[in-house]
């Protein structure tokens, strides 16, 4: 009986954990997937930031350049893609390289946008 009860509440407390909006829907961050190359990375990064991602913080001296990786640019530039087309399907895919999360990938003063 208590390993029961203890399930419950585990189950209860990973839904209660979810990132939710103010609409009660989940909310949802497409980052880098961790397993690509960096070479795969770089072209999606640079697809994204020519077909309308926002790539300014991700700049020398801006919010997001830290730490100043490939997966981690990419990261921000295919949510800021995603965020904004994910009314469209594959906004999300940039051939593979990328992955939905609903743990907001945010950190420091970057702030990863999120659009409901």
């Amino acid at each position: 009986m208590p390993s029961a009860v203890m399930k419950i509440l585990l189950a209860l407390i990973f839904f209660l954990s979810l990132s939710r909006n103010s609409e009660g829907q989940f909310a949802d961050w497409c980052i880098a997937d961790e397993q690509t190359p960096d070479d795969e990375l770089q072209r999606a990064l640079g697809w994204a930031c020519s077909n309308g991602a926002e790539c300014s913080k991700i700049q020398e001296n801006q919010a997001c350049h830290i730490p100043n990786t490939v997966k981690d640019h990419a990261s921000y530039a295919f949510n800021s893609y995603y965020q904004k087309f994910k009314h469209k399907e594959g906004s999300c895919y940039f051939n593979s390289a990328a992955i939905l999360t609903a743990e907001n990938p945010s950190h420091g003063s970057c702030k990863f946008e999120y659009l409901p």
